[in-house]
């Protein structure tokens, strides 16, 4: 254990101011439980706060993406190209069952932000798109998936020849065995990568570019390589030696299932399937996941990761569409009342209100005292999912062919 560290967290996260000691003090006493309410007024609550991370960065450079998030050490964060990425395609949602057409005209300036931060060879840059800051593989996926939907469902032709520049990049990025250990999060290769790789072979199924698909192909064979017997992904954690959030097992989880989706594979669908079956045995009644898992679907923390709990809801309820096994949904729907009960809906504080928190309680490993945006995504996306019986993201389908 590294000591040092965990006697520097008062300073960085000066937990004796109020704002940070009411947070600290509901979860320590469990007196601040939200009760359940209908999943409209959840959702709503979610893209409400989301809308307030976009408007707080109105001014700024980066105008128009949305906050990361706040946190007790660096309050509202900059925008984060990553997740305002796409976060587009849960706006578009949000816009048709909410009836609300100003989240249209919200991802549309997500968009053209995002626009902006492209170089010239295609690649989006990492962290915040300072200057400076290095592609990074996961994250162009992600800004891909915005593309996608830009085109898709906005038709932009900009955001077709973004996402088609976006994607041969990223597949030159690849080794022959179909592994990315190039721009890669800590130079470390991941299987959570498969998230990103969904995009690739959806901007090559859109267009008819085989070769995206064929790159697809192979980071997901690479990937299939690295689940275990218990149906764990190994290679699969922000660090090599730690065991993996919830929250990258669902992002993993997620990638196979869609890609198996779109190509027809059973192994790529049979391989999220066994994941999801495994975390849906470690489930407790009350919708709770831990925080890691080691092979085995052994847990190792006692906190729970929040965003990776939402993860799973929307993949559980995305198996049950595809597959038609009604024990998903039950899953899905313990994960989100587990959730609900996580989100403030009437606090006082706009960082705090409609958000949901990196772990709870708020000081666990993940996202440690912070209300990232992606967990309000995830969650927003689960309960639209549930709502409805869609898909967030509506599933890629072939709409343009290169000759």
């Amino acid at each position: 254990m590294d000591v040092t560290r965990y006697l520097a967290l008062p300073l960085r996260f000066k937990p004796w101011r109020p704002r940070h000691a009411r947070l600290i003090l509901a979860d320590v006493a469990k007196r601040d439980s939200q009760e359940q309410q209908p999943h409209a007024v959840h959702l709503a609550a979610a893209i409400d706060w989301l809308c307030r991370a976009q408007d707080v960065r109105e001014g700024q450079a980066d105008a128009g993406g949305v906050s990361a998030g706040w946190s007790f050490e660096d309050g509202w964060l900059p925008s984060y190209p990553e997740t305002t990425g796409y976060i587009i395609e849960t706006f578009l949602a949000a816009a048709k069952l909410l009836n609300r057409p100003d989240l249209v005209d919200r991802a549309q300036r997500m968009i053209d932000w995002e626009l902006k931060l492209q170089q010239p060879d295609g690649a989006f840059p990492g962290h915040f798109g300072e200057p400076g800051s290095h592609p990074v593989i996961f994250n162009q996926g992600q800004i891909l998936h915005g593309m996608i939907a830009g085109y898709t469902q906005l038709g932009r032709e900009d955001c077709l020849q973004a996402m088609l520049r976006g994607a041969r990049w990223m597949a030159a990025q690849m080794d022959a065995d179909g592994c990315f250990r190039r721009f890669e999060h800590n130079g470390v290769p991941h299987v959570y990568n498969t998230r990103a790789t969904w995009a690739l072979l959806a901007v090559g199924l859109i267009t008819g570019e085989q070769s995206l698909v064929e790159a697809a192909r192979r980071n997901l064979d690479w990937a299939l390589t690295q689940q275990t017997a218990s149906g764990w992904y190994a290679t699969n954690a922000f660090v090599p030696g730690r065991s993996p959030f919830t929250h990258t097992i669902a992002y993993a989880i997620r990638g196979f299932l869609e890609s198996g989706v779109l190509l027809g594979e059973q192994r790529y669908l049979d391989s999220a399937l066994k994941a999801a079956r495994g975390l849906a045995r470690m489930q407790r009644q009350d919708g709770w996941l831990a925080g890691t898992y080691q092979d085995g679907w052994v847990a190792d923390a006692g906190y729970a990761c929040l965003t990776g709990i939402a993860q799973m809801s929307l993949n559980w309820t995305r198996l049950a569409q595809v597959t038609g096994e009604a024990s998903f949904r039950e899953h899905a729907r313990n994960a989100l009342a587990y959730l609900k009960r996580t989100q403030k809906l009437a606090d006082p504080d706009d960082a705090v209100r409609g958000g949901i928190a990196g772990s709870s309680p708020i000081w666990g490993d993940y996202s440690r005292f912070e209300y990232p945006n992606w967990a309000a995504k995830f969650f927003a996306d689960a309960l639209m999912m549930d709502r409805a019986d869609i898909a967030v993201p509506p599933s890629a389908t072939p709409v343009k062919q290169n000759g």
